[in-house]
């Protein structure tokens, strides 16, 4: 797996709970990167190409190994050596003010690749692609009116300045499997259940992004199906299955953990020592009482092993819960 998106992954889920600042723009992104993962190209995602924040979506860049995909969806057909993505989502319109930020991002991009040699770097290694949610009306009908191409089915260029820009109507892309990840995005749920049904994921985990990607279409009003929102845990499931007990327990206070347990589940996994390296005292006693622990140990199995302080701390725990 990609390190920098295993570690997105790792932020996005803390504890059970999905981070409030994840949005469209870090799921599109991510989902590329999936989707790249083993090939020739690499992703990187929300590029800063300034000194100043300036982030660009999605920059894909050819690698000298990986594998070159077969088939690649709709709109990447021609994909060269750097490639410059940004995103619209649902909400957001993807107008010349896009274009114009789009170029401003190639050109910085450019400088920062060879800041003296920058203008002599060859035009054809560089593509410039707008994707958005929705078919851009507006843009391309009163903006370029007749003077956009319509290449394919939701794939349209313009001729900006000196350079071309492929825009890609995500609601519009054919309902194919080289589009499936082109529907997750496609501001239905028709697409975003085409897209979970014919996707092939690169990285088992990376499913965990359908959650915060179905709560996001929740959020924008979109109905979605309640028996989706039982696949959707599933997926989660799946994926909490796929961590190791301690990236499971990572976050979880110790006595939210502990009372998920009897007394003898714990006693009968762990030795006193064990324990007691774990948990404070007044951890143990507060889930367990005196009773409880020396039912499961003697005296003797309780003290053996433990540092000095450890013992009369939890003599002096013992003594007092004892009396209460």
């Amino acid at each position: 797996m990609n390190p920098s998106f295993q570690v997105s992954l790792h932020n996005l889920h803390k504890g059970g709970v999905f981070l409030e600042k994840i949005n469209w723009h870090h799921l599109f992104g991510w989902t590329l990167t999936d989707y790249f993962t083993g090939s020739n190209y690499k992703v990187e995602i929300e590029k800063d190409l300034s000194t100043k924040p300036q982030l660009l979506d999605v920059l894909l860049i050819e690698k000298t190994d990986g594998k070159p995909l077969l088939t690649l969806p709709d709109g990447l057909d021609n994909l060269s050596a750097h490639n410059l993505v940004t995103y619209k989502s649902l909400q957001e319109p993807l107008d010349t003010l896009t274009l114009l930020e789009l170029s401003g991002h190639y050109i910085n991009y450019r400088k920062w690749l060879d800041f003296k040699g920058w203008k002599e770097l060859p035009a054809d290694s560089f593509r410039l692609y707008a994707v958005s949610t929705r078919y851009p009306r507006k843009l391309l009908k009163q903006e370029f009116n007749s003077t956009f191409k319509e290449c394919h089915q939701g794939v349209y260029e313009v001729v900006w300045g000196s350079h071309t820009i492929r825009i890609l109507a995500l609601n519009q892309m054919s309902k194919q499997a080289q589009n499936a990840i082109w529907q997750f995005f496609s501001g239905t749920y028709d697409g975003f259940k085409f897209g979970d049904s014919h996707y092939q994921w690169r990285n088992p985990n990376a499913k965990m992004l359908l959650n915060t990607l179905y709560q996001l279409y929740l959020e924008e009003g979109i109905v979605m199906s309640y028996t989706f929102e039982e696949a959707i845990q599933h997926h989660t499931t799946a994926f909490l299955n796929s961590l190791t007990p301690e990236e499971r327990l990572r976050g979880l206070p110790a006595a939210q953990v502990v009372k998920q347990f009897s007394p003898k589940e714990v006693f009968e996994q762990f030795s006193p020592k064990e324990v007691f390296e774990q948990f404070s005292p007044q951890d143990v006693v507060k889930q367990f009482s005196p009773k409880e622990v020396f039912e499961q140990f003697s005296p003797k199995e309780i003290l053996t092993g433990l540092p000095p302080d450890v013992m009369a701390e939890l003599l002096a725990t013992l003594s007092r819960n004892k009396k209460d």
